[in-house]
């Protein structure tokens, strides 16, 4: 082979390389803001259990947390007070810095805070964690080594760059952002699916067509559509069998490239707005379709910048100078010094490189295709992280809370919904759990066995109910009713005590 064809193939080689792990410099500002509409929306959530979750007065106060968690007590900002204050203050400032990433503004810092309050809030109580969260912290961690300000931001304003001056008829085409980093985003998705389908494989019920069947027969599961869907098994199966097939070939994602990578990454994207609409995941499918954004070729983003973002750039015209927005801002200063930069590029990729295996490692282990060491097995078991929703099988008991709580006057409460007590079935179970995240809470009361973590619930219970009322709460009961989900047949229900609690004086 002549030195001029071998020179040839490597060219090609490379060529191949960057459109299978590049990411399109449009599609990471979409990722961007993406990520800061879901940082938003997942702050508004939670605010409104801001007391329940996160303070002394809720159901995991700090002693608890340290008791449970030692280190996530000890590092976690929102840990430092078990005052409503500091929480709101907090949420207010990563409220703050959501909208400076949604606009581009300081990019790399304002990620990097965000990320960082983001962890501080989930290490605060990790019992109302899912999925979803542990995906959104990891895209905005691969960010970090992203420019997710280069396009469509008051950063890339500021600094002048070709691509916010560029005249709308002289647009020159944007190369793919190819590096490890911008690997790392992509493997990072599609092990969410590989790993899922790894377990998924190992059971029964995705490989018969009952495990959809299955999902949305949980009434506590299944809102909006779901509950149109659950009447149509036929079909429900069909969609099983293609999200099967999806998550098992989910490496397609990174293979592919252009409209096939575009089709195939719309189909993603499709299901989990599905997903959104039929049942109650909090935030997990935003944040999956987030994750996606990073898959969508040129070809997508040239007619959204041709039909979206140049016509608003036009409109940004100055009046009078009949310069635009874009040509005055470049005169802003831009911190950050050359010599600092040049060294962040030669340590990032080693560092990522690092970390990219890391993770590939750790994947790998939590669903056994590598041996943990020894170190690593004493400490943390990898499986219990890994991505398993669904798999290898759903949960097969439905069931709903009641808490008779007994009143100084005699009179008997349900203390967790504020209503009689009744044993009985309600209409729509999913209405018992105020959100998704008390949902995977009240999982792990029910699941998890810790009593400290029943008697913490029992507590806010009385607490809560104690500062509203002068009948003051004096004792209680938390139970459970289960019910299995049978496909065919009686699904008959029982009840579970989990817990009885006296109230502590003076709540």
């Amino acid at each position: 082979m002549s030195l001029q064809s071998g020179s040839r193939l490597l060219s090609r080689g490379r060529t191949a390389i960057a459109q299978r792990v590049g990411v399109d410099v449009r599609a990471l500002a979409a990722l961007r803001v993406s990520l800061a509409l879901v940082l938003l929306a997942d702050l508004l959530l939670r605010s409104r259990n801001l007391v329940a979750f996160y303070t002394d007065a809720g159901t995991l106060p700090r002693s608890l947390l340290a008791a449970s968690y030692p280190a996530f007590a000890t590092y976690s900002l929102h840990a430092l007070s078990g005052d409503a204050w500091l929480q709101v203050a907090l949420f207010v400032v990563a409220g703050l810095l959501a909208l400076s990433l949604l606009v581009g503004y300081r990019t790399k810092t304002t990620l990097f805070l965000s990320w960082l309050l983001l962890v501080s809030l989930h290490a605060r109580n990790p019992y109302v964690l899912n999925g979803g969260d542990s995906l959104l912290r990891r895209l905005l961690f691969w960010g970090l080594f992203l420019p997710l300000g280069r396009r469509w931001s008051v950063d890339a304003l500021r600094r002048g760059s070709v691509e916010s001056v560029t005249v709308v008829t002289d647009r020159v085409p944007e190369p793919l952002v190819a590096s490890v980093a911008s690997a790392a985003l992509l493997v990072q998705v599609v092990l969410v699916y590989a790993t899922n389908a790894v377990v998924k494989l190992r059971g029964d019920v995705w490989l018969d067509g009952t495990a959809i069947l299955q999902v949305f027969s949980l009434d506590q599961l299944t809102v909006f559509l779901g509950d149109i869907l659950a009447n149509y098994p036929t079909l429900l199966r069909v969609f099983g069998e293609l999200w099967l097939l999806m998550v098992v070939t989910s490496p397609l994602l990174v293979l592919l490239t252009g409209r096939t990578r575009a089709g195939f990454a719309a189909l993603f994207v499709g299901m989990h707005l599905g997903m959104l609409a039929t049942m109650k995941l909090g935030i997990f499918p935003l944040v999956s379709v987030c994750g996606l954004l990073a898959f969508l070729p040129p070809v997508v983003w040239e007619p959204v910048e041709r039909r979206v973002v140049d016509p608003v750039r036009r409109r940004t015209r100055v009046a009078r100078t009949g310069r635009t927005v874009d040509d005055l801002l470049p005169t802003m200063a831009f911190g950050g010094g050359a010599r600092w930069t040049t060294l962040s590029d030669r340590v990032a990729p080693a560092v990522v490189s690092v970390l990219l295996v890391v993770v590939l490692l750790w994947n790998a282990a939590s669903i056994g295709v590598v041996d943990t060491p020894e170190v690593v097995e004493s400490n943390v078991d990898p499986g219990q992280f890994r991505w398993n929703m669904f798999a290898p099988a759903p949960l097969n008991v439905d069931g709903w809370f009641v808490v008779p709580g007994r009143l100084d006057s005699g009179e008997r409460v349900d203390a967790f919904r504020g209503s009689d007590v009744d044993w009985e079935k309600p209409d729509e179970v999913d209405r018992t759990y105020p959100s998704a995240r008390w949902r995977k809470y009240l999982q792990d009361v029910r699941w998890g066995g810790d009593t400290r973590l029943r008697r913490g619930f029992a507590d806010y219970l009385c607490h809560r109910w104690n500062s509203d009322h002068e009948d003051e709460l004096t004792s209680l009961t938390v139970g459970y009713v289960q019910q299995p989900t049978r496909l065919d047949g009686p699904e008959p229900t029982k009840r579970v005590e989990l817990l009885e609690h006296q109230c502590p004086a003076g709540t």
